[in-house]
């Protein structure tokens, strides 16, 4: 076919893009998840063990993070064809391929996953149970995660009179948390696209054969 090598080079620039899309996708991802832990950028918290479960997860540092930053510079060798992917002949492309989006699958998929069970359970913080009961006590938990009858994320009124600490923790959970949403969905997206782009560019070198 007297197409397949403009298709292969179409296919190697698709890579590059992709492999750097994802790679910086993962650095905000890290920096989001690194922000959960410092609510207000303040240590004491953290020093103190009050950081929510879901931010302590870390799946934006090491799923959305980590794994996907492996993958995208897996992907932004072949693109290259750099070192071992020079010559690689089409098994080592579709295996590199497969295991590169296995993995940046895996890692989009964790932290999308979390993200959301976090927006729905709501922030860590320390709330007073009277709001619930006629108990008058300050306790550390997720007073939204049991309130049935209000949902937190559209009844703004409930962000700065449930949380007594830390302040503005609704709006630090929910504007970082929706941050990994939306990057993990972004990944998931790409990945799907690195995926079509691998067969693509393994159909290309088979026809150039």
């Amino acid at each position: 076919m007297l197409f397949s090598p403009c298709m292969l080079a179409c296919s190697q620039t698709c890579s590059r893009i992709l492999g750097l899309s994802l790679g910086t996708s993962a650095l905000f991802a890290a920096m989001a998840n690194v922000a959960l832990l410092f609510p207000n950028w303040d240590v004491t918290f953290l020093l103190r063990g009050l950081i929510g479960r879901h931010a302590m997860l870390g799946s934006g540092l090491w799923g959305g993070g980590l794994m996907v930053l492996t993958a995208a510079t897996l992907i932004s060798l072949m693109g290259w064809r750099y070192g071992c992917f020079n010559k690689s002949g089409p098994c080592r492309s579709v295996l590199t391929a497969l295991l590169s989006s296995g993995l940046a699958l895996l890692g989009g998929l964790i932290c999308f996953i979390t993200s959301g069970v976090a927006l729905k359970d709501g922030p860590f913080c320390m709330f007073d149970v009277s709001f619930f009961n006629q108990t008058q006590a300050w306790t550390y938990g997720y007073p939204f995660k049991d309130l049935h009858n209000r949902n937190y994320l559209y009844d703004h009124s409930l962000w700065n009179s449930v949380c007594l600490e830390p302040s503005e923790a609704v709006v630090w959970h929910v504007s970082f948390f929706s941050v990994l949403l939306c990057i993990s969905l972004l990944q998931l997206l790409l990945v799907v696209i690195h995926f079509i782009n691998s067969f693509l560019g393994l159909f290309c070198s088979l026809c150039e054969k």
